[in-house]
């Protein structure tokens, strides 16, 4: 069985954590900023992780990562 390719795209989005978790960033923190407030901006910074729905999706895309 030959090695399994990485998925660029999702190689770009995902990280995978120590625990086996995969953290992503938040949607809508790239533009159209102006009407969001400042807490709702500072949340959009910080990273969070995929749900356990899609976590086994995810995983297949990134599989040496």
């Amino acid at each position: 069985m030959p090695k399994m390719k990485t998925h660029r795209g999702a190689a770009k989005r995902f990280k995978k954590t120590a625990n086996g978790k995969i953290k992503r960033s938040k949607a809508n923190a790239s533009h159209l900023l102006a009407h969001k407030s400042p807490k709702v901006k500072r949340g959009l910074r910080k990273s969070g992780l995929v749900s356990e729905d899609v976590l086994k999706n995810i995983s297949k895309l990134i599989p040496y990562k």
